[in-house]
């Protein structure tokens, strides 16, 4: 009797468990890796520029070769300026090395000017921390933007 019961209780367990759903939930972070974390549009926050700085600026990255990638490029500085062009960076483990030209454009320029900005950012899980410093045609740029994932 007792073998009977440890059988019945024993194929009345596993068919109940086939009654109950499984569900695995990853927590895992961005599946790129290296370069191809780089790839994307990425945006920063702040939209007012302190004078000396730049900000609002936006890097869509659509090009990948090795350890390096490149894209379009634009940001807003100190005394109105507009830039647009284009900003290329080489990884090394978290860190991308990286630089713009651009060509800026603002109210009472005649002439658009060229922009020069280079940094060492720090990537992280979604973010790139972007440290930078340069010249524009109104005098010297340094800061340190964080951009975002849009």
């Amino acid at each position: 009797m007792k073998k009977t019961s440890i059988a019945a209780i024993l194929t009345l367990a596993a068919v109940a468990s086939g009654c109950f759903g499984y569900e695995r939930k990853s927590t895992v972070g961005p599946s790129a890796t290296g370069v191809a974390a780089l790839i994307g549009s990425w945006t920063s926050g702040s939209l007012v520029p302190q004078p000396g700085q730049c900000t609002d600026m936006h890097w869509d990255v659509t090009e990948q070769t090795g350890n390096s990638a490149s894209g379009r490029f634009s940001a807003t500085c100190a005394g109105g300026l507009q830039l647009t062009g284009t900003a290329r960076g080489t990884l090394t483990g978290s860190l991308v090395n990286w630089s713009a030209d651009a060509t800026a454009t603002a109210p009472g320029l005649t002439a658009s000017c060229p922009i020069a900005l280079t940094g060492t950012a720090e990537l992280g899980i979604d973010s790139i921390r972007v440290p930078y410093r340069g010249t524009t045609c109104l005098g010297p740029v340094e800061g340190i933007e964080t951009l975002r994932r849009r």
